[in-house]
């Protein structure tokens, strides 16, 4: 088994926030890496429900904030729909995927946790205009 750390970071490379999730199987896929990390940030989330969420992707109904999403009233997350938002997101570019120093590009890539133990998730902010 494995512990992996994910990493949130700028697109300067900032680091903004970062967990550790322990028992991962040693090779696993990035969609089920993604869709582990939206599990986790939601589980801690619904453990205590706030009106401020600090994940990967913007839950529905939900405005940007600095570093996080205003959701109006404290409510419980769905993490299998943010799940399906978070891979659709990775799809559109609305984060890159980095394992160790390597952009994953395909969600269907096999990760060797053993190998590179660090997940980073570089969120890009669209360009205003842009």
């Amino acid at each position: 088994m494995a512990t992996v750390t994910f990493r949130d970071e700028s697109a300067t490379g900032r680091h903004l926030a970062e967990f550790d999730l322990p028992d991962l199987p040693q090779r696993i896929s990035a969609r089920e890496l993604v869709r582990l990390r939206v599990r986790e940030e939601v589980a801690r989330h619904n453990a205590d429900p706030a009106s401020r969420f600090t994940g990967l992707v913007r839950p529905v109904d939900a405005e940007v904030e600095l570093n996080g999403y205003r959701m109006g009233a404290a409510r419980r997350i769905d993490w299998e729909r943010q799940a399906d938002i978070a891979e659709r997101a990775f799809q559109r570019n609305g984060f890159l995927l980095l394992v160790g120093e390597r952009q994953i590009d395909d969600l269907s890539e096999t990760i060797d946790l053993t190998v590179d133990p660090v997940v980073s998730f570089v969120k890009l902010v669209p360009l205003v205009g842009g």
